[in-house]
């Protein structure tokens, strides 16, 4: 009986003593159970750690890790237990090394090797008749200021568009701008790269585009010009007026030979007075040295006392021809201008002022010479 309450009481006695710390020290370092886990400092099993001992990886926050765990641990790691979540990205772990530019240059030369002998694979066609050469007539037309695509393709529909000579009447027509002809009215269309300029040629400029001694020449007015351009015709240097410019050969050609007669109007300042059959004399013809000069037209434009300004017609192309016909009917020229060349006017252009033609102005000039 004694010796079975003396091991009562000392059953009682140690469980009051690991109890007199408080219910934080339940699992003291008294404790058998630990002891029985390996807890102690003999060497047992090694104890699995208690949740306040446990560790958990988060991020930044602590020293460096004690290695992967096991079991409940792991878990609590991730998440079980009330264990905080770890984003892999923050966990430390490892990332995938970058590749270097020799990796994918070898790469890259490797997928060429591979695909260098295989047969090219031709795409279809995703519209009709894009197998066919040339452009559409709209997508011509408008390129060459005619208009928009759609008013251009109001024009083929009103019939007043011809290819070679043959109206257009069916949309989605293919043209060669370099080698079909492409009238609208009757007119040609300027489809090709070619350019067609009207200087206002101020006195005192030279009709050259080159001038050896220096002066104020015609090239002056065109030295921003990729594409060389020439002038049609000449005007001497003190007369003003409209000259053309352009790389149209042809063109220029024929605008100036004889044989298609183009003319051109100058307004002339004389002193009088001025009798009536003046006109009728230069319109007979007046014997100059180098032959025989008539002008198509003669007209009073405006007369101030003994001053008088009159207009002249001609299609000839001779060396001061107008000053020298009005000097030998006995009225010398102070001022000449040229206000037309065929059917393209002066207008209100300014003195020294460049103009594009317009491309209704070209085709006009080439009706002009059968063009």
């Amino acid at each position: 009986m004694r010796s079975s309450s003396g091991r009562n009481s000392g059953n009682n006695g140690g469980s009051r003593g690991g109890n007199s710390g408080g219910r934080g020290n339940y699992r003291g370092a008294g404790n058998s159970r630990d002891d029985r886990q390996g807890g102690g400092s003999g060497g047992g099993r090694p104890r699995n750690p208690r949740p306040e001992e446990r560790k958990y990886d988060v991020g930044g926050s602590g020293g460096p890790s004690d290695g992967p765990k096991k079991g409940r641990g792991a878990a609590a790691r991730g998440g079980a237990k009330g264990g905080p979540k770890q984003s892999p990205q923050r966990g430390g772990g490892r990332t995938a090394p970058a590749r270097s530019r020799e990796y994918d240059a070898r790469a890259e030369e490797r997928n060429r090797e591979r695909y260098a002998n295989k047969p090219q694979v031709k795409t279809p066609k995703t519209f009709p008749g894009a197998e066919q050469e040339g452009e559409r007539l709209q997508k011509v037309l408008a390129r060459a200021g005619m208009g928009s695509r759609r008013a251009c393709e109001e024009l083929i529909e009103q019939a007043r568009v011809e290819v070679n000579g043959e109206i257009v009447l069916e949309q989605g027509m293919r043209v060669d701008p370099e080698k079909d002809e492409i009238k609208v009215d009757g007119l040609t269309v300027a489809t090709q790269s070619y350019l067609f300029f009207a200087l206002n040629k101020p006195a005192g400029v030279v009709s050259t585009m080159e001038d050896p001694d220096g002066r104020q020449c015609l090239g002056d007015y065109v030295t921003n010009r990729e594409t060389r351009l020439f002038h049609v015709g000449r005007l001497d240097t003190e007369t003003e007026g409209i000259i053309l410019l352009t790389n149209h050969g042809e063109l220029a050609h024929r605008l100036t030979h004889p044989k298609y007669g183009v003319k051109k109007t100058y307004l002339a300042a004389i002193t009088g007075p001025l009798p009536r059959e003046v006109g009728k004399l230069l319109k007979e013809g007046i014997q100059l040295e180098d032959g025989y000069a008539r002008a198509d037209h003669f007209r009073v434009v405006e007369q101030i006392g003994k001053n008088y300004l009159v207009e002249v017609t001609l299609h000839e192309g001779r060396k001061h021809i107008v000053r020298r016909m009005l000097a030998e009917a006995g009225f010398p020229v102070e001022k000449l201008v040229r206000t037309a060349f065929g059917p393209i006017g002066l207008g209100d252009q300014k003195s020294g002022w460049l103009r594009r033609l317009t491309n209704t102005e070209v085709g006009m000039l080439m009706k002009e010479v059968g063009m």
